[in-house]
């Protein structure tokens, strides 16, 4: 529970109470009130706090905070006319992903955010079990929705981007045909389902709810990370995904005009950021990267001036690239330990990832971070074992009736890692990604962490694979840094003059580039087939 002063004076400092007039509060709460105090709610509240500054700046435009709000209550009108329990949005960032998760929600409609990279059979998978009466996606996405919806005959289907008029039943048609009108107040409540990651295996839906978190939540991201009301935030990060998702949520909360395009360009994102003198960014870590990698005469184009923040969450942050986004556009990364499951574990500030550029920060205010043994027994500080959490965002469960494991209360975040003198927390791997080879424990990350210090190497993942007569060996899969070569000997011989010897890779396999996912992350089942 936030403590009521803390949490004013936090909602101060970010601006997002501030002198106005007592009607416009007035009309706040009454359009929240009308909107139902779902997850979306902030898209309301803006829409009545600032109306006609920007809400969402795409590719298509402008849009005011009131003229999104109008066409998500025209959407939202036409939905009802479904009546649908579950609709599903495949779409990427631009204002008809917004305007369906806002007007499905504002009815009482569960909203499914389905991961814009999956194959036909994966989504057909996660339809069938979540269950979708609507299917409102991606003109691109047109093949794959119709495999998965190959035995669901029944389901409606909305396109939300279009390239070119085939026929089909558009969002933009249906908000034309409603717009001045109001959908009739929800008889459910909504519940929002995000898709675990799924790199081993088919992802998971895990059920959040308007309450999860709540004034503790959003005074937690406030304190760590200067946010401030009515200023423009580029958002990068899929909004599909837990992280994107929540950036997005945020910013409405906070009347942040959003800045997005639907796919990622490092050298459009940074001249987003200088053109609407954005103060925030919201990245996963890997697109830190790809800004990083751009030519130095071409990141120098872009000053970067007005970020206070950027902000990365979703897969691991490679120290090198931190140190140097840093020293061109100043101390603002802010690095997050999240989970679908659990929303913010921890957060290292610019000052923590100076001093240790690897750690995924400290616990935030109100969770509790343990490192447990298998026995369940804290382990020493500095010492490795598995991430137990406990705090008031912590999930609802997954859409199948199952949980996370919990042991005294706290929740199995199902990552290794330990705590140093200073409290902050290092993350070394998924627990099921730790390798047994001839008896001994190694962790990939580690053998990761050491490859990329050889200077003609620019990424790494390593991985466990059976072997008859160790159990496992290391396989390690390598992408050489831009102009580089290297041999498979030669990086051996680095590991093994850094790291001891059962930790140095048998097979070492030099790629162009490593596959991930639209988060990031790197899809270790696609280099286990390799």
């Amino acid at each position: 529970m936030a403590d009521p002063l803390g949490l004013l004076a936090t909602l101060w400092r970010a601006r997002l109470i501030a002198p106005m007039r007592p009607d416009r509060y007035l009309r706040m709460g009454l359009a929240m009130r009308r909107a139902g105090l779902t997850a979306t709610v902030g898209f309301a509240a803006a829409a009545q706090r600032c109306p006609d500054l920007p809400g969402i700046i795409d590719e298509l435009g402008t849009l005011t905070w009131k003229q999104l709000d109008d066409r998500c209550d025209a959407l939202a009108a036409a939905l009802q006319k479904h009546t649908p329990r579950t609709v599903a949005v495949m779409c990427r960032n631009h204002r008809g992903f917004v305007e369906a998760l806002v007007g499905a929600n504002r009815i009482g409609a569960d909203v499914l955010l389905l991961n814009t990279s999956f194959a036909g059979p994966a989504m057909a998978e996660v339809i069938e079990r979540e269950g979708a009466d609507i299917v409102i996606y991606d003109q691109e996405f047109t093949a794959t929705v119709d495999r998965a919806l190959r035995d669901v005959p029944g389901a409606t289907r909305i396109l939300a981007w279009t390239d070119a008029d085939d026929g089909s039943t558009t969002l933009e048609a249906l908000i034309d045909a409603h717009l001045g009108q109001r959908p009739e107040p929800a008889t459910r409540k909504s519940d929002i389902i995000l898709l675990t990651s799924g790199t081993t295996g088919t992802p998971k839906g895990a059920k959040r709810s308007a309450g999860s978190g709540g004034a503790s939540d959003l005074k937690t991201v406030l304190d760590r990370t200067p946010w401030r009301a009515g200023e423009p935030i580029v958002i990068a990060a899929p909004m599909f995904h837990a992280w994107g998702f929540s950036q997005l949520l945020f910013a409405a909360l906070l009347a942040c005009p959003i800045v997005t395009r639907r796919k990622f360009d490092p050298e459009a994102t940074l001249a987003l950021i200088d053109r609407h003198r954005a103060t925030g960014l919201a990245v996963v870590p890997v697109m830190f990267d790809r800004i990083m990698e751009l030519p130095a005469e071409v990141r120098n184009r872009y000053s970067g001036r007005s970020l206070r923040f950027a902000t990365a969450s979703g897969s691991r942050m490679r120290p090198d690239v931190v140190t140097a986004f840093m020293d061109q556009f100043g101390d603002v990364i802010y690095n997050n330990y999240n989970a679908t499951e659990a929303g913010m574990i921890a957060t290292a500030t610019p000052a923590d990832l100076r001093a240790a550029p690897d750690t995924a920060g400290r616990a935030a205010d109100g969770t509790e971070l343990r490192i447990l043994d298998a026995e369940h027994r804290d382990v020493p500080t500095g010492e490795v074992g598995q991430i137990f959490v406990r705090s008031s965002t912590l999930f609802d469960g997954y859409t199948s009736g199952t949980t996370k494991a919990f042991h005294d209360g706290f929740m199995a975040s199902g990552d290794m890692g330990y705590l140093d003198g200073a409290g902050r927390l290092f993350v070394v791997g998924r627990d099921d990604e730790m390798i047994v080879s001839g008896g001994e424990n190694v962790y990939p990350i580690e053998v990761e962490k050491t490859l990329t210090t050889h200077a003609a190497v620019a990424e790494a993942a390593v991985l466990g694979v059976d072997d008859e007569q160790y159990g496992q060996r290391l396989a390690a899969f390598v992408v050489p840094a831009a102009g580089a070569s290297v041999t498979v000997e030669e990086l051996k011989q680095h590991v093994r003059e850094n790291l001891a010897n059962y930790k140095v890779p048998r097979d070492i396999t030099i790629m162009a580039e490593l596959p991930r996912g639209s988060t990031g992350k790197i899809l270790r089942n696609e280099l286990r087939g390799r």
